[in-house]
């Protein structure tokens, strides 16, 4: 039996992570490090904690225990933290953001971590593989340079030798809704409740095992039901700018609605099949032109089957999804890179027109209060530490402002039917 270890304890650990981990029958501990003192004294005198999960046409209730609760920040729960790293195969990072590696000094992830390494090689503590899930495609790598940087410069090869780090793709939806009256909370004493969906087809980094080392060509992971790729970036792009984009497009179209949930486009199904289209026609299909060959995944069936279960997903009334969750940071959601306008380009370099995105451009501009007349100008500045090219930024411009039109037009007719 073994250890498993996770940091930060919000909807993706507790309903991911420690939950297949509880699921697996592989772990005798499950530990997990949480800084909201009020959250660790509940979810310790407890003994654990319960999951609200969203199925199809239910939501259940599961009790994950036993757990043990830290908060790093205070001195006899580190050390305990600490010891935890030394003799688990598996942990997990599922913090705010990359930005938090390192923060907090000695009582910082990146510190722990490095510490339970240094004392993993003096006890002969069994290899780990370290799950990065903060939604950033080199979370791995900037967890393994944190972790560096922490370690003595003697030790940082005995070290690096026991741990593997892994990024994620996590598709899985999640939330600590407000409205949880009728959700089991956290624990006993907590306002707060956590839910997810029963999705867990969760895609990880291949492990490496090599033979000469016989700690990883042995190497078994606990939790198997992850799905190790050797190159995770065709399937990043596919989060990024299929699920990513189809779903930031839905929240942007609800807000314009009027609509709290997302759950609520089930009654307008013309949104819906302009969100379906836009996932399959759009971005779905520069994907299959990028990707093709690489998994079924990239074929015309698979990515239509792939955005038809989205989009039943995201609409699933038991998962609760709000407009507000989904459509957060749209200053963020506007990058260069990132799903809405990263999937117009991707469209465009297939030959592909992305209206629809740009429809959800517009969509996200009204939200953040920035009239038509100005969107150039806002992008052009939100753009500028990524240098597009002008002729790239202009394309991409010209579909937004023919789509800030549009959408002025659909708002003013009270939201017709949308073709």
């Amino acid at each position: 039996m073994a250890t498993f270890v996770g940091f930060g304890f919000g909807p993706i650990q507790a309903g991911l992570f420690l939950t297949e981990a509880l699921h697996s029958g592989a772990f005798n501990r499950l530990v997990v490090a949480e800084i909201a003192p009020e959250v660790v004294a509940a979810v310790r005198a407890a003994g654990g904690f319960t999951v609200n999960i969203g199925h199809a046409d239910y939501i259940s209730a599961l009790r994950v225990a036993p757990v043990e609760i830290y908060n790093p920040a205070v001195s006899a729960d580190r050390a305990a933290l600490v010891a935890a790293v030394a003799e688990a195969s598996e942990l997990a990072t599922a913090l705010p953001s990359v930005a938090t590696y390192a923060v907090g000094g000695a009582n910082s992830v990146s510190t722990i971590l490095a510490d339970g390494l240094v004392r993993k090689v003096a006890i002969d503590g069994p290899p780990a593989i370290i799950y990065t899930a903060e939604n950033h495609t080199q979370a791995a790598e900037l967890l393994r340079e944190a972790v560096s940087s922490a370690l003595p410069d003697a030790q940082r090869a005995a070290a690096f030798a026991r741990v593997q780090f892994l990024d994620t793709i996590i598709g899985k939806m999640s939330g600590a809704p407000e409205t949880s009256s009728d959700l089991q909370p956290v624990a006993p004493g907590l306002a707060r409740a956590f839910l997810v969906e029963a999705f867990n087809r969760i895609y990880i980094s291949q492990i490496q095992r090599p033979g000469d080392d016989l700690r990883w060509r042995d190497f078994r992971r606990g939790i198997a039901v992850f799905i190790e790729q050797p190159d995770l970036r065709p399937f990043a792009e596919a989060k990024l700018y299929c699920h990513n984009a189809g779903h930031a497009l839905a929240a942007y179209l609800a807000r314009q609605l009027g609509y709290q949930r997302i759950d609520e486009l089930r009654g307008r199904p013309d949104v819906l099949a302009f969100v379906r289209a836009a996932m399959i026609e759009e971005s779905g299909a520069a994907l299959v032109a990028r990707f093709g060959g690489v998994d079924p995944l990239f074929t015309p069936t698979g990515m239509r089957a792939y955005a038809e279960d989205l989009l039943t997903r995201m609409v699933n009334p038991y998962v609760r999804d709000t407009v507000a969750r989904v459509g957060r940071d749209p200053v963020r959601k506007l990058g260069w890179d990132d799903r809405l306008i990263g999937a117009m380009r991707l469209a465009l370099h297939a030959g592909i027109t992305p209206r629809r995105y740009a429809v959800g451009v517009a969509a996200a501009l009204r939200w953040l209060e920035i009239a038509p007349e100005q969107a150039a100008t806002y992008l052009g500045a939100l753009w500028q530490p990524s240098a597009p090219a002008q002729a790239e930024a202009e394309a991409i411009l010209g579909q937004i402002a023919l789509a800030c039109s549009w959408l002025e037009t659909w708002t003013r007719q009270n939201h017709p039917d949308l073709v």
